[in-house]
C-alpha cells in the first residue's frame, strides 16, 4: 500500500470508531439503572476500547452497496452496535475460568477479575440479548438469520466447542481452519453481510461481499495465532504465548510460522482481488490493514 492510502485508512477507521463509540454509549443501559452492578460491568467490558472491526466492516459493506447515509439514525447504525455487543459477549465468556481463563483484556482485568464470574456470565448474556432487540430493529429478519446462525452451533459456539475438543492434541490444518472459520471468521463475515443486506445488495454483489468477509474472517484470526507468539505484550493488551501454554489449537502450530504468514498474505490478496483490479474502495485498504495489524 501507498502511504497515502494508509493514512487514508486509518482516517476512515479512527473516524468510524469514534461512530461506533457513539454508538455503544447510546444503545448500552446506563449505570445509575437497575440493576446497576450488571450494567456497570457491561459498560466495562464494551468501552474497554478495540478495533471496532466488526461494525466497521458492516458500515463499509453498506456503504460500498450503497445504503442510504442521509437518515438521523441510518438503518446499518443499530446492527454495527449488534456486532459489536455479540462481539463483546463472546470475549467476556471466552475469558471465564472455565474457557481460557485469561486475566487480562484491552490492557485491564478481564470482566469476572472485575466483577466475579457470576456478574461476567450475565453481562454476556445481556449483551446477547441486546444485540438481538437492535438487529430486530432494522427490520430485516435476514439480518438476524445471519446473526444467529454466526453466533450458533454452526458458527462461533461450534468454532467454540471444536477449539475446546482439540486442545491438547496434534491438529492439521483442516482441522485449525474449521475452529477458525467458525469461531471468529463466522461473526466477520456476518459483518459484511449484515452491511449488504441493509442496503439491499443484489446477489451477486452479496456473493462477492460474502467471500471477502470469510477470507478476511481467516486471515484476521491466523494473524491472531501468529500475534500470539511473535505480538508486543503491551500493542496486545494481553499476555503473549497464551496459547501455546494452553495447548490450544493454532494456525502456527499446524503448519509453522513461516507458512501461516504466507497464507494470511494469500487470503488478503484473494480478498482484495474479489473486487475488480480497478476499483477503488475502502474494503480493499480494509482487507490490506487487516493483513498489516500489529495487535
Amino acid at each position: 500500500m501507498m502511504p497515502a492510502e494508509t493514512t487514508d485508512i486509518k482516517l476512515y477507521l479512527d473516524k468510524l470508531k469514534g461512530v461506533t463509540d457513539a454508538l455503544l454509549v447510546r444503545y448500552l443501559p446506563r449505570e445509575d439503572e437497575e440493576p446497576q452492578l450488571l450494567h456497570r460491568a457491561m459498560r466495562y467490558s464494551v468501552m474497554a476500547g478495540g478495533k471496532r472491526l466488526r461494525p466497521i466492516l458492516a458500515y463499509a459493506a453498506y456503504e460500498y452497496c450503497g445504503g442510504s447515509l442521509q437518515e438521523e439514525t441510518p438503518v446499518v447504525y443499530p446492527a454495527m452496535a449488534a456486532l459489536e455487543f455479540v462481539h463483546t459477549y463472546s470475549l467476556i465468556h471466552d475469558d471465564l475460568p472455565c474457557m481460557d481463563d485469561d486475566d487480562l483484556r484491552r490492557g485491564i482485568p478481564t470482566c469476572h477479575k472485575k466483577f466475579g464470574e457470576a456478574v461476567a456470565v450475565l453481562a454476556g448474556d445481556a449483551l446477547h440479548d441486546i444485540a438481538f432487540e437492535l438487529m430486530a430493529s432494522t427490520g430485516l429478519p435476514q439480518a438476524v438469520t445471519e446473526l444467529a446462525t454466526a453466533i450458533g452451533t454452526e458458527g462461533m459456539l461450534g468454532g467454540q466447542m471444536a477449539d475446546i475438543e482439540a486442545e491438547g492434541r496434534k491438529v492439521s490444518r483442516e482441522d485449525v481452519i474449521n475452529i477458525h472459520r467458525r469461531k471468529t471468521g463466522a461473526l466477520i463475515r456476518c459483518s459484511v453481510r449484515v452491511g449488504a443486506l441493509l442496503a439491499d445488495a443484489d446477489e451477486a454483489a452479496l456473493q462477492r461481499l460474502s467471500a471477502y468477509g470469510e477470507k478476511i474472517g481467516l486471515a484476521f484470526q491466523i494473524i491472531d495465532d501468529i500475534l500470539d507468539v511473535e505480538g508486543d505484550q503491551e500493542l496486545m493488551g494481553k499476555k503473549v504465548g497464551s496459547d501455546s501454554r494452553k495447548q490450544k489449537a493454532t494456525y502456527p502450530e499446524a503448519v509453522g510460522i513461516e507458512t501461516a504468514y504466507a497464507d494470511a498474505n494469500k487470503l488478503i490478496r484473494e480478498a482484495i482481488t474479489v473486487f475488480d483490479e480497478y476499483e477503488d474502495n475502502v474494503l480493499k485498504l480494509l482487507a490490506a490493514y487487516i493483513g498489516q495489524r500489529k495487535s
